[in-house]
């Protein structure tokens, strides 16, 4: 009967085994909760002059494409394969995948193989007395070993670091994602800055040739008694003042073109981009519900999955409370003959289980744990930061592109405005009815509302494009620096 009730007790102990290597010590994870509205509170302001056959539309991928300047286009299609930023993403992300397949293979036994060759001596004989010869007491020993060893995951701790890199993976793939936005994003708003100050440096080379038109008659009529050397010398300031501020355009210009060559990895030498002198149209950029937007933004599915990595951290830092027991076993063959090693008499072996638990430690297993806790807590408060932060820019930049639509049709009107006060000094100066001083301050109040208008538009296009890289895009395919 005893054989019988053995053959029972083997599938029993395989189910006993299977049993308590399907334990697990990870807490079950949830996406830490967050009391998101239904609606942004400053989408009714930016609504409100938005067009309304585009309330529906939906973002690209390319969403710098709705600019609608090939220039731009060009650029992005070279920043994702040239940006050094990128590349150092790149390298993270690979790294990550590397941890990733050192932690999946923990799960599976090791084996190994081993050769060894000793010689041994002793001037003493068999009967423990010294002999003469140096020979005696030489011995040789020769092994030919292989080892396997596995150690049974049954709390969980080997899948538990399995599941910390996979979610350390995904954290990497979306930081990789997020850094490509935030390239693409910063190339973006470089390149409108680069145009407005090419605008304001042609509006000054243009403003001038005004000026120098207005120095040349001041002199005709200085010397021709009407004028007085003020009034030149308020002519000759004012065209000098502007030359200084073209100047300074000029080197905004040179500074922001030298900081697209190297978001494109390239050397500033080596860059040059054409003037056009003009900034696009801003596009209407569709609203999104914040729910969308919490899919949608890179650096929130990030934040989240660093909040599953410590989660399941937590449950591995907790299997030290436990035995963890290995299964080993070696065969081989040991002789004193190279020759005659791989022979039958010589075949030596070991198989057995081992089973180690920690009796002490002065805490430090439940510091750890406590560790754990912790780093989930900073995780989680993490996540919450991100969501918020990214409400935040929404609802910042939703006011800030209506605000500055509204401060641009102001400006309009202040630039008309402005340019019929200065043709009407001018028309009484030349009449001698007011002095030279009035036409330099109409000069000034119109290029003051060029100047500001122009940068008005600047800001604008870059709201707007910071609207379109917070809710455009879908992030559930592989940034462009991974694509081959």
């Amino acid at each position: 009967m005893l054989p019988e009730r053995s053959s029972y007790l083997k599938p029993a102990g395989l189910f006993v085994l299977a049993a308590l290597s399907a334990c697990t010590s990870t807490p079950p994870y949830e996406r830490p909760a967050m009391a998101i509205p239904a609606a942004f509170r400053e989408a009714p302001l930016y609504a409100s002059w938005q067009a309304a056959n585009t309330a529906a539309a939906e973002v690209p991928d390319d969403w710098w494409k709705l600019f609608g300047d090939p220039a731009l286009d060009a650029l992005q299609a070279q920043v994702a394969l040239g940006n050094q930023s990128l590349q150092s993403s790149v390298a993270q992300y690979r790294a990550a995948q590397a941890t990733l397949a050192s932690s999946r293979g923990a799960l599976w036994p090791s084996f190994g193989l081993g050769l060894d060759a000793s010689r041994s001596g002793s001037n003493r004989n068999g009967t423990g007395t010294t002999t003469g010869s140096t020979g005696a007491g030489v011995n040789n020993s020769f092994s030919l070993t292989g080892t396997a060893s596995w150690e049974v995951d049954l709390w969980g701790r080997l899948s538990g670091q399995v599941d910390t890199a996979q979610a350390q993976l995904q954290a990497s793939r979306d930081d990789l994602a997020a850094a490509e936005l935030s390239v693409r994003a910063t190339l973006t708003q470089t390149y409108f800055s680069l145009r407005a100050a090419e605008a304001q440096s042609a509006l000054l080379q243009d403003t001038l040739a005004a000026y120098q038109r207005s120095l040349d008659l001041t002199q005709n009529r200085y010397q021709g008694g009407v004028a007085s050397a003020a009034d030149v010398a308020q002519a000759q300031n004012q065209l000098k003042s502007t030359q200084a501020q073209r100047i300074e355009a000029e080197s905004s210009r040179a500074q922001l073109e030298h900081a697209l060559a190297v978001l494109l990895g390239r050397p500033p030498g080596g860059f040059s981009l054409p003037r056009t002198a003009t900034l696009p149209a801003a596009p209407d950029a569709p609203l999104q519900l914040p729910a969308q937007l919490l899919e949608r933004r890179p650096d929130i599915a990030a934040a989240e999955r660093r909040v599953a990595a410590a989660n399941a951290q937590i449950g591995v830092a907790r299997t030290a409370f436990f035995p963890a027991l290995t299964l080993s076993a070696s065969t081989g063959y040991r002789g004193s003959v190279l020759a005659d090693l791989v022979r039958a008499p010589n075949l030596v072996w070991s198989l057995g289980p081992a089973l180690a638990l920690t009796a002490f430690d002065g805490g430090q297993r439940q510091a750890a744990v406590d560790s754990a806790r912790a780093a989930f807590d900073q995780a989680t408060a993490g996540y919450r930061q991100a969501v918020l932060t990214a409400l935040q820019e929404v609802e910042d930049n939703l006011v800030i592109a209506a605000s500055l639509q509204d401060e641009a049709g102001v400006l309009s009107e202040a630039l008309v405005a402005a340019r019929r006060a200065l043709e009407v000094t001018d028309n009484q100066y030349r009449a001698g009815t007011v002095s030279y001083l009035n036409v330099v301050s109409a000069q000034t109040a119109v290029l003051s509302a060029e100047r500001s208008l122009l940068d008005v538009r600047n800001r604008r296009l870059a709201a707007i494009g910071q609207l379109l890289k917070n809710i455009a895009g879908r992030w559930d395919q592989a940034p462009v620096a991974l694509r081959p």
